[in-house]
């Protein structure tokens, strides 16, 4: 029985290869292993769009979003795969999400806070 780091390097894989309803499969599998696993439904979900299902697409982008609301590649997903469907005003949205999400996680990562948010001094 592979690992299930074994399940996603194949769905990686499978998904280079453009092989995407493959790797869709692979993806699941890695997911019935671990539900939370973020990185399989990122590519659950791209792998969704490349088959132009969109609905299973944004359903899975809204799992990431569920896990870590502070996605930034999620909330970007979620827009393209809005916008494809033509649901403009959502996927404007998304893509402003998606540049708060960053902001927020790289002010994270150097400890800082936003222009005058600190103390006035």
């Amino acid at each position: 029985m592979p690992t299930r780091e074994e399940l996603f390097e194949r769905a990686v894989g499978l998904y280079a290869q453009t092989k995407f309803e493959e790797a869709a499969l692979a993806y699941r599998a890695v997911l019935d292993a671990d539900p939370r696993h973020t990185e399989a439904l990122h590519g659950l979900a791209m792998s969704c769009f490349q088959l132009h299902r969109y609905d299973e697409a944004i359903d899975t982008a809204k799992k990431i979003l569920e896990i870590d609301p502070d996605d930034a590649f999620a909330h970007t997903g979620l827009s393209m795969f809005y916008q494809r469907k033509g649901m403009i005003s959502e996927a404007e949205k998304e893509q402003a999400e998606a540049r708060v999400a960053g902001w927020r996680r790289q002010l994270g990562e150097e400890g800082g806070e936003p222009p005058g948010a600190g103390p006035a001094g």
